[in-house]
């Protein structure tokens, strides 16, 4: 069998494929030719809709702007939200709840700065716009001893840093999920310099912490080798609970600036560092 015998046609079937072939040649070409022909067109944009998008932006930064002011209040009536907006954490919203909730009454900055523990850059912050009642300056202040001497005084004390899971247990709202996250925190830390680093363990609200010290108080500190600022690796910086690994990055870079850090607090020359963490990792590392 020829195969060439397949590729034979006559006279009207050649004609047939040509016209064929030709079709398709126009059709391509009207296609490609249309676009230059009939370009298509932007849609033009009237000036009367720019403007109008434009002031729709405008009104969007002004509400932006507006809702960034802060305007005068009563912080002892802060809410969680406000507190929030104007930098404070949630420890530090907590304890100012914790000392309301006892009946006491903040009359002043400093005492709003003590109660709370937010860090002196916020405070220059937020305290212009602080306003009390006449009555508050007026009457002594009624603020509860929060050294737990009254507590003290009808319980003996026990060491925070000693107490067993069970014997946390005994404190109202401390079950066993709560017991054991303080003494894993404790053992994390090598054990609690301050009462106050009971607001950060996880879970605990203030009302519970304060039922804790009513009971146990860091009544010996730990034994802790405090760390080299000046001579401790990376590694070994980022392995305190207060440090993350940039933080770390950013204090070996500050010291290889200026040869060798003189003081914990030359930290707040660093830019973006934490303010609020230095008197904690003070805790914990030395100049020598």
């Amino acid at each position: 069998m020829k195969i060439w015998s397949h590729f034979r046609f006559d006279k009207k079937e050649r004609s047939g494929i040509f016209f064929l072939l030709l079709l398709i040649l126009i059709v391509q070409g009207i296609y490609l030719a249309s676009g230059f022909l009939f370009p298509v067109k932007e849609k033009e944009v009237k000036e009367e809709e720019l403007n109008a998008f434009r002031a729709r932006i405008d009104s969007f930064r002004h509400r932006e702007r507006k809702h960034d002011t802060i305007y005068p209040f009563n912080p002892n009536y802060l809410s969680d939200h406000k507190a929030y907006m104007l930098g404070m954490n949630v420890a530090e919203i907590d304890r100012l709840y914790a000392y309301r909730q006892t009946g006491g009454f903040v009359r002043s900055a400093s005492e709003f700065a003590e109660v709370t523990g937010i860090p002196d850059s916020l405070l220059r912050k937020i305290a212009p716009y602080f306003r009390f009642p006449d009555f508050a300056k007026k009457q002594r202040s009624k603020r509860p001893d929060r050294s737990g001497r009254a507590a003290a005084q009808s319980r003996a004390i026990q060491d925070l840093n000693r107490a067993t899971a069970r014997d946390l247990r005994s404190v109202s709202g401390v079950g066993e999920k709560l017991s054991g996250r303080i003494v894993k925190y404790r053992d994390l830390l090598g054990g609690f310099f301050l009462d106050e680093q009971l607001y950060e363990v996880y879970g605990l609200d203030s009302v519970t912490v304060q039922r804790i010290m009513e009971q146990f108080r860091v009544v010996e500190s730990p034994a802790v080798e405090k760390l080299d600022i000046n001579s401790a690796s990376r590694k070994d910086l980022a392995s305190l609970v207060y440090l993350s690994w940039e933080e770390a990055g950013k204090i070996i870079v500050y010291r290889s600036a200026v040869d060798k850090i003189k003081s914990i607090d030359e930290l707040r020359k660093i830019e973006d560092f934490p303010d609020e963490k230095i008197d904690r990792i003070k805790l914990y590392l030395t100049t020598q």
